[in-house]
């Protein structure tokens, strides 16, 4: 049977990238690092093979690639 998928919180995800609280969010709402997963109503975190993926290549990394759905689950493809 699988493992499931870790999720890692802020703090975290900010140790390991080595970025601030406002670049992550910037990344983010760029499409140029992994969104958030809601994991409470008011919680939320990250896959940490997501960020692992970043982690080792951040300036290939494209939200486009996440998951494994060649759209990032948009359901149209950017150009």
């Amino acid at each position: 049977m699988p493992e499931p998928e870790k999720i890692i919180r802020l703090r975290t995800v900010l140790a390991r990238t080595g970025l601030s609280r406002s670049t992550l969010y910037r990344k983010i709402a760029e499409g140029t690092f992994p969104s958030q997963v809601k994991i409470s109503i008011h919680g939320a975190g990250w896959h940490e093979s997501a960020v692992d993926r970043w982690i080792a290549d951040p300036p290939a990394y494209r939200a486009d690639n996440d998951n494994g759905d060649a759209n990032g689950g948009r359901g149209h493809a950017r150009g």
